[in-house]
């Protein structure tokens, strides 16, 4: 493993006062398993022939390739922060393709960072008990960052832009790939709105941004060469495999008589309005935006 991880190691930890969100990732991110194999805590990215539509995780996994091939990185020795890593199925992706890289990644919930770490062991991969909005890190630390599904739990803030952008090196670059809304709130008609509130209900969400607003905010901030790509015809294969996965974990749990915790009846909640919002095409909508700093 490359010295910069060991030190990395001394780092002071910054705690978050987000208690729901950090009570669904403790609580509810063993039942992503059953999502994915790998622990991909996203949806996916299909494309004809390479992905199949059966198995959610290569549709997955492509969404995490698509992700890395937008990234600016030295492949040899480079560092990438992953700004909000779940329980680093991404970043174990990355480590299996690009084994001499080094990637960090910061998640709120303890539980991640514990089995997160545990899955990563022999890599150059760690997880840090950090607030992606605020880091510990030094200006100018990362080759590039990337944020998958986690921005939208800050409401996608400039606060948390503006960390990315001094923590990546000048040349580097921050890939985004969530969902945005296509419109501000204000203009949602009523059942785009009551999915709107749901989602964020279920998956502990201080909102999703305007994809305008988003790309105008990263441009103030410094951002150069901002690229805004709709992928949600992509995206929607593996969000079609939302009702099947959940009525799957609903009866696996019935016929082991274990009883669903709150958190994750939360999540499944969220993952139902998940799907049900991409359905209100006009108000949502996929993206992956890459940002050069």
């Amino acid at each position: 493993m490359s010295t910069t991880l060991p030190l990395l190691h001394k780092i002071r930890f910054q705690k978050s006062n987000k208690e729901k969100l950090i009570e669904l990732y403790d609580e509810a991110t063993e039942d992503y398993e059953f999502w994915s194999k790998d622990f991909n805590m996203h949806f996916g990215y299909y494309i004809p022939f390479k992905t199949t539509l059966l198995k959610r995780d290569t549709m997955l996994n492509e969404m995490n390739n698509q992700v890395f091939n937008r990234l600016q990185f030295n492949k040899k020795n480079g560092i990438v922060a992953d700004l909000g890593c779940g329980i680093g199925g991404t970043m174990k992706y990355g480590l299996r393709k690009y084994p001499r890289i080094n990637i960090l990644g910061v998640s709120l919930s303890d539980f991640q960072v514990t089995e997160g770490n545990k899955r990563l062991k022999n890599m150059n991969g760690l997880i840090l008990n950090e607030n992606y909005n605020s880091t510990s890190f030094t200006p100018n630390s990362f080759d590039s960052a990337y944020a998958i599904e986690s921005y939208c739990h800050s409401g996608h803030s400039t606060v948390a832009f503006k960390e990315a952008y001094r923590i990546i090196k000048p040349g580097g670059k921050l890939v985004i790939a969530d969902a945005f809304l296509k419109k501000d709130v204000e203009q949602l008609c009523p059942g785009s709105h009551y999915c709107y509130q749901q989602l964020c209900k279920g998956w502990s969400l201080e909102g999703l941004g305007s994809i305008q607003n988003v790309k105008e905010s990263l441009e103030q901030i410094g951002f150069r060469n901002v690229s805004i790509e709709d992928i949600s015809f992509r995206v929607a294969p593996s969000v079609l495999h939302v009702p099947f996965a959940i009525m799957g974990f609903i009866f696996r749990k019935f016929f082991k008589r274990e009883k669903l915790k709150l958190q994750s009846w939360k999540n499944l909640k969220g993952s139902l309005f998940a799907l049900l919002s991409g359905l209100h095409m006009k108000s949502f909508g996929y993206y992956i935006i890459t940002a050069e700093k």
